[in-house]
């Protein structure tokens, strides 16, 4: 089948297998160059190996929870959405989660996934007790911070590359209701959302959306947002009556492509300037539910089609704290003069790093969506060359398009993991699209 990522670029033949037990899983591992794959929201061709894509959809069981500690056990293939429904009416909620709950649980390990409070509780490995992972050999092996330790590194944000996740063991947060109290300020230009960004450190969550069209004392213009767990105090007489069961978000589905060329630098601009303006009539803390805070694009089933039937591609990289200023302002510079702008452009800061070979570290991230033309290739091509000269580097479940000379120019680990992989036999085993394109 033609396979590819969320980003629906780049698209590969490839052949796909649906194992239903350990012993099918095995055979298709002895079988070599096999990737394991969710749902498939990795954006690139991180999940995609084109002789044998191995979905794990029916790994999907919930085990096991420990109502003291909120700790979970769950198969690999367990959808986010799942964990959520079953466990927020609990009283549970994901400590980390990404901008969508349509990812699986082994995704969100491979990945090393982080969310609007990075700054203050780091990447999804925080919360990881222990996985089990299917070896090169078949065998599994119970990997954590105790036992199997250089393992459990490098596969928290492996990519799939060093075995296939089974199951795992992973604690969710206490909350008294399923409502945030969202906050959302306007900053004038990138100094101004970055001060803002700075002094967020007491709010659990917060990001900042970025008009990255602006120019001169305009360039960066943001709307951020922060946001907190409401407690029972906050809410209305009405609200108290749904604590966790808020007001369910009303779901579209794009079925078409939106036609090509229908996002280009006047309608960015208008779009730009509509949701600013929209934002700003939000200024203020008021109640918001959890879906609305947390996953605003999967009120849009098939969002990713709005960039037309070529698909699109993300440009994420993360700078250093001494670098993110200077850095930040050129690549918004660059975006802005190539008249080429993301409608999806957010900024984060981020706190330490956890995993082994996990994207993030202490600094600034900056999220761009492009559809895919031969202009923003280009212009993706120069950020490249811009984050890599402020120390940056990028998070491989975003990306569909960079070259191996480019990880390994932006992050010294690539050849140390690519050396590992070596060493210990993994490369002709488990290989994906990309591992294979950043020569991993």
């Amino acid at each position: 089948m033609k396979l590819s990522g969320w980003g629906r670029y780049p698209v590969h033949q490839a052949r796909v297998f649906a194992p239903r037990s350990e012993d099918a899983l095995r055979a298709r591992i002895s079988a070599g160059g096999m990737i394991a794959r969710g749902n498939g929201r990795s954006y690139g061709d991180s999940a995609v190996s084109p002789q044998n894509t191995v979905h794990m959809r029916h790994f999907n069981r919930l085990m096991a929870f420990d109502a003291q500690t909120g700790q979970v056990v769950a198969e690999a293939g367990v959808l986010l959405a799942d964990i959520i429904a079953t466990f927020l009416p609990r009283g549970w909620f994901p400590a980390v989660t990404p901008g969508t709950k349509f990812v699986t649980l082994g995704g969100m390990i491979a990945a090393d996934v982080h969310g609007k409070n990075h700054h203050r509780d780091g990447s999804f490995a925080g919360v990881i007790d222990w996985f089990d992972l299917m070896d090169a050999t078949g065998t599994t092996r119970r990997c954590s911070r105790q036992e199997n330790t250089d393992l459990f590194g490098w596969t928290v944000g492996g990519m799939g590359l060093t075995g296939v996740i089974l199951r795992a063991a992973f604690r969710l947060r206490a909350v008294e209701t399923g409502w945030i109290r969202q906050t959302v300020l306007p900053a004038a230009n990138l100094d101004a959302a970055i001060a803002l960004l700075d002094q967020s450190g007491g709010a659990t969550y917060s990001v900042a959306w970025i008009d990255c069209l602006g120019r001169g004392e305009c360039l960066g213009r943001s709307l951020v947002m922060q946001g907190d767990h409401a407690t029972p105090d906050d809410l209305t007489e009405e609200q108290r009556k749904r604590v966790f069961n808020c007001d369910p978000k009303r779901v579209t589905r794009l079925s078409f492509d939106v036609p090509s060329g229908l996002l280009n630098t006047l309608t960015l601009r208008a779009l730009n300037a509509i949701y600013y303006w929209n934002g700003s009539r939000k200024l203020g803390r008021r109640l918001v539910d959890w879906d609305s805070f947390f996953y605003p694009l999967d009120a849009i089933l098939g969002w990713n089609r709005i960039y037309g039937r070529m698909g699109f591609f993300q440009f994420q990289c993360v700078l250093p704290l001494d670098q993110s200023r200077p850095g930040l302002r050129a690549l918004l510079d660059a975006v802005s003069a190539a008249g080429q702008g993301s409608f999806l452009a957010v900024l984060k800061r981020f706190g330490g790093a956890q995993g082994g070979f996990s994207f993030p570290m202490p600094g600034y991230t900056l999220a761009l969506d492009f559809p895919v033309t031969a202009r923003t290739l280009a212009l993706a091509g120069r950020l490249d060359q811009i984050a890599v000269a402020h120390g940056g580097r990028f998070y491989l479940a975003k990306d569909g398009r960079m070259t191996a000379a480019t990880l390994r120019a932006s992050d010294p680990r690539a050849q140390v993991f690519a050396q590992m992989r070596r060493t210990d036999g993994l490369r002709p085993v488990f290989a994906s699209a990309q591992s294979e394109r950043l020569d991993l």
